[in-house]
């Protein structure tokens, strides 16, 4: 089975620090393609992610990231966001499937980041993460309401117990080498080994 994925850094990742997460990644799971994108330069975020969106749109590499995954031959496709990177992981993720009877082989993932909509949330492999550690949670965990109403789409990481500030925890669900004092915007990247756990629990959930 061929298995490729796109990965939307978060707000202010550059390419250099994607690149990284993917050099990592790339050696976790060699059998994925892994493509990434950085933060789109200048965009400030908001409340709903749009400035990220449309910052994206900007560069012209929207309509012909969009084309090229509906295009693409492989077996299943992952379209990961990290935190404001959600955003725009859920717009490219929206404009591929609004069209397609079967959406299936399209896996939208969230990462401690802007929800997916109700629509996205209906497709049984859609994930919405977050990170605990003891009675520590990352920066985007749902409160007790939301999590309830995400049910099994909800996966949670338990991070190490070293691990207990909102940001560290919020970079650990892609970074297991994050610690307290890494774990912010300038250096959440660092040292960086890349979080996969969502491609286990994916085929956790398909593996007859």
């Amino acid at each position: 089975m061929s298995v490729c994925a796109v990965f939307f850094g978060g707000f202010q990742a550059t390419q250099e620090q994607v690149n990284k997460w993917r050099e990592s990644a790339r050696k976790l799971k060699p059998g994925i393609e892994f493509g990434v994108r950085p933060w789109p330069s200048g965009a400030w975020t908001n409340s709903a992610g749009a400035v990220g969106v449309s910052a994206f749109k900007q560069t012209g590499e929207f309509d012909s990231l969009v084309a090229a995954l509906k295009a693409s031959p492989a077996d299943k496709i992952y379209i990961v966001g990290h935190s404001s990177g959600c955003a725009i992981a859920n717009a490219v993720d929206k404009e591929i499937t609004k069209s397609l009877k079967d959406p299936s082989k399209f896996v939208l993932v969230s990462l401690d980041g802007f929800r997916p909509d109700a629509d996205q949330l209906k497709r049984d492999n859609t994930q919405v993460w977050g990170a605990v550690s003891g009675v520590h949670k990352s920066y985007h965990y749902p409160d007790a309401d939301e999590k309830r109403q995400l049910g099994k789409k909800f996966k949670e990481y338990k991070a190490r117990t070293d691990i207990t500030t909102e940001f560290a925890l919020h970079f650990s669900l892609v970074n297991t080498a994050v610690t307290n004092g890494t774990g912010n915007i300038e250096h959440g990247y660092d040292n960086r080994e890349a979080n996969l756990k969502w491609v286990d629990e994916d085929l956790k959930l398909t593996t007859p």
